[in-house]
């Protein structure tokens, strides 16, 4: 193993520590029906969500260990190590770490959209060009929701020199902007709902009017998940699919099943949802939407160059 090799796991596992995490390599389960997930608490990953809450994984004989990360760059680090199996993660960590050679896979899509930039109702903030000289939160500074950020600021005329981006607990942000601690966020959906509804904030853009259909959340796979695996993950993908189809088909009852931790109000994740376009596969349309949407990053500066498609995208039959 190379020296670079061996100090980017060693410092891939220090951060884990660091997260209190503790350390389990999927690949010494004896049991081929075990999968370790990570997943954001967000309602982008509701079909992960209603699987779990119809017993779907159960009945599937699937037992599956579930992992919640702030954001996609540390549920990246956690793929790279072992430690999880597959992720529901944003489409920016997970390019930027294949990109960099972490042995990943984007084996189906998961939603487009259902992120927004939000700021106090009080403030003088109503347009993107008010941003300048403002500190904002995201996620993170490999999360989609930063990378919308820079392009909605390129867009206006602005660039990251003109406002304060500082990375934020995603659970802390919309008290932050309540207590005047941040005059704008950027989180994913059901933060975006959750202070346009309780009257505290207000939504000056939507990841729609930033960049129409952009692609979010995907399920991505380690790669010897895949190979030794395959049985399983074409199980955890169907269910996926049918998952969705059922949040498409009944979006009102599947709010419902989303885990309360996230939000208790269900009128509020009824809302939430209808601000994110649900999919899944990986259809010539979708792949063709990331491919285009890695050229943006390109042009920010988040990806040096491009990556292909066959080093990104696994097609499970």
């Amino acid at each position: 193993m190379g020296k670079k090799k061996s100090i980017a796991i060693i410092a891939a596992l220090l951060i884990l520590s660091a997260l209190g995490i503790s350390l389990i390599f999927s690949s010494q389960n004896s049991n081929d029906n075990v999968v370790n997930m990570g997943y954001l608490p967000s309602d982008h990953d509701s079909a992960l969500f209603v699987g779990q809450a119809k017993k779907w994984y159960e009945d599937n004989n699937i037992t599956l260990n579930l992992f919640e990360f702030n954001n996609g760059g540390s549920l990246m680090v956690a793929i790279a190590s072992g430690h999880i199996d597959m992720g529901y993660v944003g489409i920016s960590p997970v390019v930027a770490s294949i990109s960099k050679g972490i042995p990943a896979k984007i084996v189906s899509s998961v939603q487009n959209e259902g992120s927004g930039i939000v700021v106090s109702k009080d403030s003088n903030i109503t347009s993107i060009n008010d941003l300048e000289g403002k500190t904002i939160a995201t996620p993170g500074a490999a999360s989609i929701q930063n990378v919308l950020l820079t392009y909605a600021l390129k867009k206006n005329g602005l660039s990251k020199n003109n406002v304060s981006v500082v990375d934020s607990l995603i659970s802390s942000m919309v008290n932050a902007l309540r207590t005047k601690k941040l005059d704008a966020i950027v989180p994913y959906e059901p933060y975006v709902t959750i202070p346009v509804e309780d009257g505290s904030g207000v939504e000056i853009a939507s990841s729609h009017d930033i960049l129409p259909d952009h692609p979010c959340c995907v399920i991505v796979a380690r790669e010897d998940f895949i190979k030794t695996k395959k049985s399983t993950l074409k199980t955890m993908l169907d269910i996926h699919e049918n998952a969705t189809k059922f949040i498409l088909e009944n979006t009102d009852v599947a709010a419902g099943f989303l885990p309360d931790t996230i939000v208790k109000n269900v009128s509020v994740e009824k809302k939430s949802l209808k601000n994110i376009k649900f999919n899944y596969g990986l259809s010539d349309e979708y792949i063709n939407n990331v491919m285009n949407f890695i050229d943006i990053e390109i042009g920010l500066g988040f990806i040096k160059k491009p990556i292909s498609k066959e080093k990104l995208f696994e097609i499970i039959n």
